[in-house]
């Protein structure tokens, strides 16, 4: 890893030349406003690392190098944000060896994950209003909140809809 104030170039030295100073703040800034946000520390230091990278490719040992971690702590950390389908792998060709990859879409792809987990909670709240009776106390405020998650999941359809126009007129079909 280059030192502080030393030029790096990103993943396989892709890019341009950029302080190795200015881009470990700039990962560990914007990680704290993940983990503000409720991510774990190293996942959301991981996926800085990866928006940041020029390729938003990078292999393990690259991910620990530059942040100064363990090969565990990196696959600890993949793990979590492939299931959140902020990363994915991809093997290199004729290597055994992976990569991690961050997709320009990964915002797009995070959100829809969450509207998969807000239709099971649709469906865990329909059945817990049936079982207490939409009449009783317990029943409206599940039923209220049934009804807060469908208007929430209406809107995250149209929102994303919307946001396919808007990113294709802003930065074409990247």
């Amino acid at each position: 890893m280059a030192e502080p104030g030393e030029a790096v170039r990103g993943a396989r030295g892709e890019g341009a030349e950029r302080d190795a100073e200015a881009v470990s703040k700039f990962v560990e800034s914007f990680a704290a406003q993940l983990v503000e946000a409720g991510m774990q520390r190293m996942p959301a230091r991981v996926f800085a690392a990866l928006l940041s990278s020029d390729s938003g490719t990078m292999t393990s040992v690259e991910l620990g190098e530059q942040l100064r971690i363990s090969p565990a702590a990196v696959s600890g950390a993949v793990r979590y944000l492939a299931q959140q389908h902020m990363v994915s792998r991809e093997r290199e060709p004729g290597s055994r060896r992976e990569r991690y990859r961050v997709h320009s879409n990964q915002w797009y792809e995070a959100l829809t994950n969450r509207e998969t987990i807000i239709k099971r909670w649709e469906r865990a709240l329909r059945e817990g209003v049936d079982s207490l009776g939409g009449e009783t106390p317990a029943g409206r405020r599940l039923a209220e909140t049934l009804a807060f998650f469908e208007f929430v999941d209406g809107e995250i359809a149209l929102m994303m809809d919307r946001w396919r126009v808007h990113r294709e007129e802003r930065f074409g079909d990247g």
